[in-house]
């Protein structure tokens, strides 16, 4: 059973706690659980009953403010194995990716499953989100997280372990996939696969780190002659300090994370109207080299990282199953 998003707090529940400095604090309800740090002791037990937006004190006066946490507190803070989407681009994705409620996504890779549960929430109980990754221990991860989010196993999501161009002919048929999103190194190996299972109309969204890819992707995408409204765009999110007359942006503010590329699949057949517009010259076997995985930094991470975020997320996922039951 899913955890209710709002009500009372219940064994269980997932609750943020945020002290007067704003550092987080995020725990599991269990009976007997106690939250200690050098400034006190609080007992899960004292939070049971509350609303979000309550205050409670520890054994020594120091008081929190309780909230479940949101999806981006989630995301931000769960076990890793990969880098994950950040807010900012999953809201992006969603948004100018047109996910709906009802929606077949298919999206690779899941890396750690951040962009995962994003999709899940936008398609609904009614939608379904596939997803492919090539790495074991990141399908492992990302099960395990969003099985902790939403305190159980979504029966509308599949995680399916192998490369996408082999394996994506298997899973669906021609024009089965409503939206598709490439969170990978090379998108543009896939985009005449994606072409071949994405409907008429259909979008499909690459998310990639350097300009480089952007520019190989593109190039792919126009190459192919079955996408249009090709848009490449960067999201920049900055802060604002704002206390009376004191107001100003932050020192820090979350800059480049990654590029955005979204296109349309046209119906099968149709020659878009020519573009009245100048374009370079097309690039040649030379210019390859400059987009292969090794180029753009295709880093690797170390196997001991990997089995430490294999047993996190696992460890984080059983604690929601046995809280549930």
């Amino acid at each position: 059973m899913k955890r209710p998003r709002r009500g009372p707090f219940q064994w269980g529940d997932r609750v943020q706690l945020t002290d007067e400095k704003g550092r987080h604090h995020t725990v599991s309800l269990v009976e007997g659980g106690e939250l200690h740090s050098h400034r006190g002791v609080l007992s899960h037990e004292t939070l049971i009953g509350l609303t979000d937006g309550s205050v409670v004190a520890n054994s020594h006066g120091t008081e929190y403010l309780a909230f479940r946490p949101l999806l981006s507190d989630f995301a931000m803070s769960m076990p890793r194995g990969a880098a994950i989407v950040y807010p900012k681009d999953a809201a992006h994705i969603v948004t100018f990716g047109d996910i709906f409620p009802g929606a077949v996504v298919v999206e690779a890779g899941v890396g750690s499953g951040a962009l995962s549960l994003a999709l899940l929430q936008a398609v609904g109980a009614t939608g379904s989100v596939t997803s492919f990754e090539r790495r074991q221990e990141f399908a492992e991860i990302a099960a395990a997280n969003i099985e902790a989010y939403f305190g159980d196993k979504p029966t509308n999501h599949r995680i399916i372990v192998g490369d996408l161009v082999e394996s994506l002919p298997s899973a669906f048929t021609a024009g089965e996939v409503d939206r598709v999103v490439l969170d990978m190194l090379a998108p543009w190996e896939c985009v005449d696969a994606v072409g071949e299972i994405l409907a008429p109309g259909g979008v499909m969204v690459c998310y990639v780190a350097t300009v480089t890819q952007m520019s190989r992707t593109v190039e792919a995408i126009r190459h192919h002659g079955g996408f249009t409204r090709t848009e490449s765009t960067e999201t920049l999110v900055r802060g604002w300090h704002v206390e009376g007359l004191a107001v100003r942006p932050d020192h820090r503010m979350v800059a480049h994370t990654g590029f955005l590329i979204t296109s349309r699949r046209l119906s099968p057949g149709v020659v878009p109207p020519k573009a009245q517009r100048r374009t370079k010259p097309e690039f040649d076997d030379s210019d390859i080299d400059t987009w292969t995985p090794g180029a753009v930094g295709d880093r690797e991470q170390s196997e001991k990282r990997l089995r430490r975020a294999v047993r996190d997320a696992e460890a984080l996922a059983e604690n929601a199953r046995r809280l549930g039951e």
